[in-house]
């Protein structure tokens, strides 16, 4: 069964979620959080395997939210699923610098969010749509204060082969379309995939392809 929590500061948008996500049958929605603080002292009271979290929320936001529950050491197991109306969030890069395992629009059909969460309960980084790599190149690509490190910098402790890994993952191929596009087997593309993870200290694939474009490796736009 996965637990999951619910944060969100309207109790109706909460409720409907619920409804669907009980239906499920493998879902079980362990809490409710109505802004950032009180989804933080939850997922530590709870320990639940997905948090569905918006990013607007008084008190404290999903951004800041997600940044405390990914760095606690006791929530290493928990995994945020990140809710957003995609044309007015600013911030869906940002939460996915920060831990988030990916995002949902929050219009997307019963399906969809039932997929969501599965993938991202499983381990997984929510990062197949094209949707969610465009987002992404969208907001490395805009100028920050602070200048990013070089790519020799981040990626000095990676080989030649890992670097290649990494390049792919970063414009969105699966560990079989990575094996397929190196000439590789799917078991050696999971261990090269494994090993980078180990390597960068990356909380799971969406931190790599953060890292990716961060680093110079993988530029907007390319595919």
């Amino acid at each position: 069964m996965i637990r999951v929590l619910l944060a969100d500061d309207q109790a109706l948008v909460r409720s409907g979620f619920r409804v669907l996500l009980q239906l499920a049958g493998d879902i079980d929605v362990v809490g409710e959080a109505g802004d950032g603080r009180q989804a933080i002292d939850l997922a530590r009271q709870l320990h639940p395997d997905v948090v569905l979290m918006d990013i607007r929320m008084p008190m404290l936001d999903g951004l800041a939210a997600t940044r405390a529950i990914s760095s606690d050491a006791d929530l290493t197991g928990v995994r945020i699923l990140i809710l957003t109306t995609f044309d007015e969030d600013s911030y869906v890069f940002q939460a996915l610098r920060a831990g988030a395992a990916g995002f949902l629009v929050k219009d997307a059909d019963t399906d969809e969010l039932l997929h969501a969460i599965r993938v991202v309960a499983g381990g997984q980084a929510l990062l197949t749509p094209g949707a969610t790599r465009a987002l992404i190149e969208a907001y490395v690509a805009r100028p920050e204060p602070a200048t990013p490190p070089t790519s020799d910098t981040v990626l000095r402790v990676l080989t030649d082969r890992e670097r290649e890994v990494l390049a792919l993952i970063g414009v969105g191929l699966s560990n079989d379309e990575i094996a397929a596009k190196l000439v590789l087997s799917p078991a050696t593309a999971r261990t090269h995939v494994s090993r980078i993870m180990t390597k960068l200290g990356a909380r799971d694939r969406a931190q790599l392809v953060v890292t990716a474009y961060e680093s110079g490796l993988v530029h907007p736009g390319q595919h």
